[in-house]
């Protein structure tokens, strides 16, 4: 799903499993519990979102703070 513009779509509950979210776009799209725990390469700004009680992996936590230009280590 490289560069995939998500904008303004409605993913509620959407289960996102394996997917390459590389260049993908995500802003004032509905992201309430969708699953993005297998998901991979996605970086979006949650503030641009509507994104109650979505699921996410540790290591995918990172993509939420990418706009903070922040290091995070293991």
């Amino acid at each position: 799903m490289h560069e995939v513009d998500f904008s303004e779509t409605d993913l509620t509950e959407a289960v996102l499993e394996q997917c390459d979210l590389i260049g993908a776009i995500f802003q004032n799209s509905i992201l309430e519990k969708t699953d993005f725990r297998t998901a991979f390469n996605f970086s979006f700004d949650p503030e641009l979102n509507r994104m109650k009680k979505a699921k996410f992996s540790l290591q995918g936590i990172a993509g939420l703070l990418h706009k903070y230009q922040i290091e995070i280590e293991n």
